[in-house]
């Protein structure tokens, strides 16, 4: 449903170095880099997009839910981020009050943006 979507960040490489870790687990990876803003996503379709922090005033802390391919890929996620630092927000379980099946992990990127992996299959 969504095509494309972007972040501002205040340190463009250390968000950067985030992404391509956790991202990588999810089979995703940098599909355009363009110096002040990249482009990740699968090979020709860059969907979910950094930027250098150019624009607004303070911080506006954004969700983002990233999707997996299996449970497994969730923790991967999550193992990712927690060893580069990230804090925890909510380690990889069943969220069954959004459904049976929905599985998350939730961190905070380096900017203090609330980042899942999310599998909606069954294990």
């Amino acid at each position: 449903m969504i095509d494309h979507f972007g972040i501002q960040c205040a340190d463009l490489a250390a968000s950067a170095s985030f992404y391509d870790s956790v991202l990588g687990t999810l089979g995703a990876s940098r599909q355009m880099d363009f110096g002040v803003a990249i482009g990740y996503g699968k090979p020709g379709h860059p969907d979910f997009w950094i930027g250098e922090f150019d624009s607004g005033e303070g911080f506006r802390e954004s969700h983002l839910a990233f999707s997996a391919p299996d449970r497994a890929s969730v923790r991967a996620f999550f193992e990712a981020a927690t060893a580069l630092g990230a804090e925890v927000l909510h380690e990889p379980r069943l969220w069954p009050e959004y459904h049976d099946t929905y599985y998350g992990a939730f961190v905070r990127d380096p900017d203090g943006n609330n980042v899942e992996a999310v599998c909606h299959l069954p294990e």
